[in-house]
């Protein structure tokens, strides 16, 4: 898959326009940067330049240590997932401004996008607050340091340490050893959310010790 580089980037002219916000859109396993093209080449032949402005697949990069060598690879920050900046809402009154109104035509050239399954909250999507983008863009500029591998059994609770997610604890419900990846469900915005994730993102949570009791 192509990664671009211009996706770590922090352009904070383009991250912020008044008469859009940022929403997270969930995508076939692999298909994101699929996903992203496509969208991103059928805004202009929709004539959508106005209602959608960006489309991203943050990615940073990450250093580890092999045999006393330095190697640098680029991962996918948020597996699973894209960024998609729109006009996903419409306020009618601008006096009333939480009375806002779903845009169906932004809402469902998104959704039916190849390779998108559906918006973060469906049919009442679930804009980011700029400060949640902000973070996310500005932690796509550093960079990190690989964990050594481990392995992991479905059912075992860990945390998340890098990424979007950072901090969030859940379940591993699927394990992949042969990618090195795994699949935990973590809360968001009050929604279980399965997140696709590299070995190294998380940390398996420490069982208390013997004869000590919550």
């Amino acid at each position: 898959m192509e990664v671009r580089q211009e996706d770590t980037e922090l352009d904070l002219a383009s991250i912020h326009r008044p008469d859009m916000q940022w929403f997270v859109v969930h995508t076939l396993t692999g298909q994101e940067g699929n996903a992203q093209r496509y969208l991103q080449s059928q805004i202009a032949v929709a004539e959508m330049t106005d209602k959608i402005g960006d489309v991203r697949m943050p990615t940073e990069k990450v250093t580890e240590t092999k045999n006393g060598k330095k190697k640098t690879t680029t991962h996918k920050f948020f597996p699973g997932y894209l960024l998609v900046q729109a006009a996903v809402y419409t306020i009618p009154d601008p006096a009333k401004p939480r009375k806002r109104k779903l845009n169906t035509e932004v809402w469902r050239f998104i959704n039916d996008t190849p390779g998108i399954i559906s918006f973060l909250g469906g049919d009442q999507p679930i804009p980011l607050t700029t400060k949640e983008v902000y973070d996310i863009f500005a932690q796509t500029n550093e960079q990190k340091t690989a964990r050594p591998k481990v392995t992991y059994e479905p059912g075992e609770v860990v945390t998340i340490l890098e990424g979007a997610f950072k901090g969030s604890s859940g379940p591993i419900d699927e394990v992949d050893p042969d990618r090195g990846r795994l699949k935990v469900t973590v809360t968001i915005f009050g929604r279980p959310v399965s997140v696709e994730l590299e070995y190294w993102q998380v940390e398996r949570q420490q069982a208390p010790a013997p004869g000590v009791h919550g």
